[in-house]
C-alpha cells in the first residue's frame, strides 16, 4: 500500500492510496481538507483487500470435461439441481457405435437467459458443426444427431445461475427415429418411432397447431431413419407465428415496421410439397445485437443465427420446410425484419436450374438457388432431416 500528497491553493489534499495482490491492484483517490484524520481510509483499504481477495476465487474457471461411451445414460450440469457455479466451462462427448445417432432428451432446463448457454454440436464443437444454443428456461425439444458423436458445451457468466440442466441420452440403431417430443399445452398420439410409424399432435383448448399435425418416420438416403416434418408447437389464440403454406408470402416481426416488442417469442413455420424447396430473401433487418436473435433452420447442417443491423444473405432450404423463430430479450426495441418467401417446385428446378428473385432495392436481380439446391431439385425423395 502507498499514499501520495498533493496540496493545492485551497487547502484540499489529493490522496491515492493503492493495494496491490496476486490478481491485479486497486488505486483510490479523494479530496480531503488537509488535517483530517485519515482513519476513513483504513476502512476503504480492508474493503480494497476484500476485493482482491474474492477476485483470486471468484475468477477462477470451473472446467470440467467428460467423455461418454455408454449406449444410455444421464448428463447433469454440475451442482444439479441446486445451481451451477460461475465460470463454469464444461463439455460432454457423447460417442456412439458407428452408424448409431444419438437422442438427447432434456427432462430439466434452468439457465441464467442470454448470459449462460448450452451449445449442443453434431460432432465436434466446432462452428461448423453448431446444433443449437440454447438458454433461458424453456425445456429444449429432443435432439437427434446425424452421426455417432454429439458434444455438449456449458458456459457461465461471473454472476447469477440458474438450477442448470439434465438430460438422457441414447444411442440409436439406423431404423428409428426417436422420440420427437411433447408439445408444451399439447398431447402425443403414438409411442413407437420406427421406420414406417407415425406420431400425430394435437393441442389443448386455447391453443392453436402450427406446423405439421402427423410426422412420419422415413428412411433417408444415408442409411438411417428422419422425421418428414420438425416437431410441431402450439400457440396461443393471441401470439404470433404461424403456419404458412402458400406458393409465397412476407414474414415480418411484430408490428414491423414499427418496434417490435420485448420479450417476443415468435416461430414461423413454411410447409412445401416433398421435394420442393424454399427461398427466403430478407429486404429489411434490424435487430438489437447479440441479445434479439432470428434463427432459421430448415438448412443443410446446423441453424442459422442473424443479430444486429447487416442484411443475411439469401437462404434456401435443404428440405421441403423451413423454420424461422424470432426471440427478443427485455431491453432495448428496434425496427425488426421484413422477408419474402416462395417455394421452389421441384419441375421448376428442373427446367430452369436456377430461379431469380428481386434484390433488396427491387432494381438488380440475384440468384437465391445455390448449385447445391439445383442438384437438390432433381432428388425424388430429399433427405428430410431432423430439425
Amino acid at each position: 500500500m502507498g499514499a501520495t500528497l498533493k496540496v493545492d491553493g485551497a487547502g484540499l489534499v489529493r490522496t491515492a492510496r493503492e493495494c496491490a495482490g496476486k490478481s491485479g491492484r486497486i488505486r483510490l483517490f479523494a479530496l480531503m481538507k488537509a488535517g483530517v484524520p485519515s482513519q476513513p481510509w483504513n476502512r476503504l483499504l480492508l474493503l480494497c483487500m476484500m476485493l482482491l481477495a474474492a477476485s483470486v476465487h471468484g475468477n477462477g474457471t470451473q472446467n470440467c470435461s467428460y467423455t461418454l461411451y455408454s449406449p444410455n445414460g444421464t448428463i447433469e450440469s454440475p451442482g444439479y439441481p441446486y445451481g451451477y457455479p460461475n465460470y463454469a466451462n464444461c463439455t460432454w462427448v457423447v460417442v456412439a457405435q458407428e452408424h448409431n445417432r444419438i437422442q438427447l432428451v432434456f427432462q430439466g432446463f434452468a439457465l441464467e437467459e442470454d448470459f449462460d448457454i448450452l451449445s449442443v454440436y453434431d460432432g465436434q464443437p466446432s462452428p461448423g458443426n453448431l446444433r443449437t444454443r440454447l438458454t433461458g428456461f424453456r425445456l429444449p425439444p429432443p435432439i437427434v444427431s446425424t452421426g455417432a458423436r454429439l458434444t455438449l458445451w456449458l458456459l457461465s457468466d461471473y454472476a447469477v445461475s440458474g438450477q442448470g440442466f439434465k438430460a438422457v441420452y441414447e444411442a440409436l440403431p439406423s431404423y428409428t427415429c426417436g422420440n420427437p417430443g411433447q408439445l408444451q399445452n399439447g398431447l402425443q398420439q403414438g409411442s413407437t418411432f420406427n421406420i414406417g410409424d407415425k406420431i400425430r399432435y394435437s393441442c389443448s383448448q386455447g391453443f392453436v397447431l402450427e406446423g405439421h399435425a402427423v410426422l412420419s418416420c422415413l428412411a433417408t438416403s444415408s442409411g438411417t431413419a428422419a422425421w418428414d416434418f420438425p416437431l410441431p408447437y402450439c400457440r396461443a389464440d393471441d401470439g404470433c407465428g404461424g403456419t404458412l403454406r402458400g406458393q409465397s408470402g412476407i414474414i415480418t416481426s411484430p408490428n414491423y415496421p414499427q418496434e417490435y416488442n420485448n420479450n417476443a417469442d415468435c416461430t414461423w413455420t413454411v410447409l412445401a410439397e416433398p421435394g420442393d424447396t424454399i427461398a427466403l430473401v430478407f429486404t429489411d433487418f434490424q435487430l438489437e445485437e447479440d441479445y434479439d436473435v432470428l434463427e432459421v433452420s430448415g438448412t443443410d447442417g446446423s441453424a442459422q443465427w442473424f443479430t444486429g443491423p447487416n442484411l443475411p444473405s439469401p437462404i434456401i432450404s435443404s428440405k421441403n420446410w423451413l423454420r424461422i423463430h424470432f426471440t427478443t430479450d427485455g431491453n432495448h426495441k428496434l425496427r425488426g425484419f421484413s422477408a419474402q418467401y416462395q417455394v421452389k417446385k421441384m419441375t421448376e428446378l428442373k427446367s430452369r436450374g436456377v430461379k431469380m428473385l428481386p434484390s433488396k432495392d427491387n432494381h438488380s436481380k440475384i440468384s437465391v438457388l445455390s448449385q447445391m439446391g439445383v442438384a437438390q431439385g432433381h432428388n425424388m425423395c430429399l433427405d428430410p432431416g431432423i430439425p
